[in-house]
C-alpha cells in the first residue's frame, strides 16, 4: 500500500454557534490541512498520482474557504465550522474528485494552531 500526502493551507474567520466559550466569538486562524491518498499500485510513470494534480485539486476545494466567513459558506451555514467539520468536508469533497480507481481518499487532518487538529477518514 502505497500512501502519499500533501500539506496546504488557507485563512478565515468562524464562530461556533451553540457553543459556551471564546469559540463562540468571532476569531480566525491560519488552518493547516493535510490529505492523505493511497493506493494499492502504481501507474505506468511509478506514481500513485501527480503530487502536481493532487494539489491542485487542494486549491481548487480550498479555494472557496480561504479568507472568507466559513459560516457564510456552504455547508456551514447550516452546520458549525468546527475543525472536525471542515476535516470531513474537505475528505468528501476529494473523494468527489478523486472518481477513479488509482486512488483513494485517506484522511484529512485540519489544524487549527500548531497544537490542535482533527482527523476525519472513513
Amino acid at each position: 500500500m502505497y500512501d502519499l500526502m500533501i500539506e496546504t493551507q488557507f485563512s478565515s474567520a468562524h464562530q461556533l454557534r451553540g457553543y459556551k466559550g471564546k469559540c463562540e466569538a468571532l476569531h480566525g486562524h491560519n488552518w493547516r490541512v493535510q490529505v492523505t491518498v493511497s493506493s494499492e499500485k502504481l501507474d505506468d510513470t511509478g506514481m500513485v498520482i501527480d503530487f502536481h494534480d493532487l494539489k491542485k485539486m487542494a486549491a481548487e476545494i480550498i479555494s472557496s474557504l480561504d479568507h472568507s466567513f466559513l459560516n457564510d459558506v456552504f455547508p456551514f451555514t447550516e452546520i458549525n465550522p468546527s475543525s472536525e467539520n471542515i476535516a470531513k468536508w474537505i475528505f468528501d469533497s476529494f473523494k468527489k474528485k478523486l472518481d477513479n480507481d488509482q486512488c483513494n481518499i485517506s484522511s484529512v487532518t485540519v489544524w487549527e494552531n500548531e497544537t490542535a487538529s482533527a482527523t476525519y477518514y472513513e
